[in-house]
């Protein structure tokens, strides 16, 4: 399956929720939510319908999945993952998304928003521990220093992410950073309570046992 390429905003509309996949814009009254918030397509305006069973389960998934644009296959894997460690599933499964290092970096402020980090991952532009590292999926550990090159710091993009996130504050408890030196840290692993994702993820679960 290939990666979606169209406009994220009616992911947005299609789960009826913000999914803050544009970065800046899911915060302002130009956000698809605020100013659509019905399905996209022709018949986008019917009411929705109420979902049960199957249905929920499944928007369950695919707004979590779509959160951090991963595909089907991908998203099965970090499942398994899950389900192969110690404690609640559902659980494991939502920590190790958010130890991906495109979340670290977007929740850092290094980029407004995970495709946006990516971008910055992949071009080369993020250290982990002095080191460079260019595959999103990177899993960080507690203790993990991530920086950025100083080309990356130059961007214009990675400038603007980071003065957004600076004046809004209040980064993730289990992340810190140095706002002088433009350093972040990871000073220990997210627990269930820092994850505040619109997600029911003991559904995600349910829906998997099925399989």
């Amino acid at each position: 399956m290939a990666r979606y390429k169209d406009a994220v905003c009616r992911l947005c509309r299609k789960e009826g929720t913000k999914l803050y996949l544009k970065g800046e814009r899911c915060f302002k009254d130009s956000c698809a939510i605020e100013r659509r918030n019905f399905p996209p397509g022709q018949h986008g305006t019917m009411r929705r319908g109420k979902l049960v069973g199957y249905g929920l389960q499944l928007r369950e998934k695919q707004k979590l999945k779509r959160m951090f644009g991963l595909l089907e296959s991908q998203f099965k894997t970090y499942f398994e993952k899950a389900e192969k460690k110690k404690g609640i599933t559902g659980e494991n499964l939502l920590i190790l998304l958010e130890r991906r290092l495109d979340n670290v970096v977007h929740r850092m402020g290094f980029a407004s928003s995970r495709a946006h980090a990516r971008q910055v991952i992949c071009h080369g532009h993020v250290k982990v521990n002095g080191k460079r590292v260019d595959i999103p999926s990177y899993l960080v550990a507690a203790g993990d220093a991530i920086t950025l090159g100083e080309k990356g710091l130059k961007n214009l993009h990675v400038q603007s992410a980071l003065e957004s996130a600076r004046g809004k504050g209040g980064l993730m408890p289990w992340l810190e950073m140095d706002w002088e030196g433009m350093a972040g840290k990871v000073i220990s692993l997210p627990k269930r309570e820092d994850v505040k994702y619109p997600v029911a993820e003991h559904l995600i679960v349910e829906l998997y046992s099925k399989v």
